[in-house]
């Protein structure tokens, strides 16, 4: 991963699945848990709520503002009680491009204000696609690491 923009976080992945297979683990709330946290909410359309309980105290929020199907995937993003990355705070930005038989994943996160918010998400982000690469490319990334076992029970 890379800083480019000053507040930001990027990453690229080649994950061996089609863009309509990879696209569907983006906005598929119930595709969605096989590759992060145990329970998620997903309206996919402008204005809709994205949502990803990673476990009880980590709890992503946003709203969708862009959904191009099997192509880009625009959210806002934010941490429920995290006043350094509040709900809807920051935006990530997802662009799938076919590569040959599978799929090139690149990732932007916007809006993270420090160097300590950037690490932390960049390491989030890394851990999070490499379980995407292998739930979308047919594979199973196992239990989220950083669910509890009572997340883990509830799934």
């Amino acid at each position: 991963m890379t800083v480019s923009d000053i507040d930001a976080v990027e990453s690229e992945i080649r994950i061996d699945g089609t863009p309509e297979a990879v696209f569907a683990y983006l906005v598929d709330q119930d595709k969605m848990v096989r590759w992060m946290g145990w329970h998620s909410e997903s309206d996919p359309r402008p204005g809709g709520i994205y949502a990803v309980d990673i476990n009880d105290r980590a709890r992503a929020r946003g709203r969708y503002v862009e959904v191009v199907p099997h192509t880009r995937v625009v959210f806002t993003f934010g941490w429920e009680g995290d006043d350094t990355v509040p709900p809807g705070s920051s935006t990530v930005e997802v662009t799938l491009t076919p590569d040959g038989d599978g799929t090139l994943l690149r990732l932007v996160h916007r809006g993270l204000l420090t160097t300590a918010m950037r690490e932390q998400h960049r390491d989030g982000w890394q851990l999070y696609l490499a379980r995407l690469s292998v739930a979308a490319g047919g594979g199973e990334p196992g239990p989220d690491p950083n669910a509890n076992a009572t997340q883990k029970e509830r799934g």
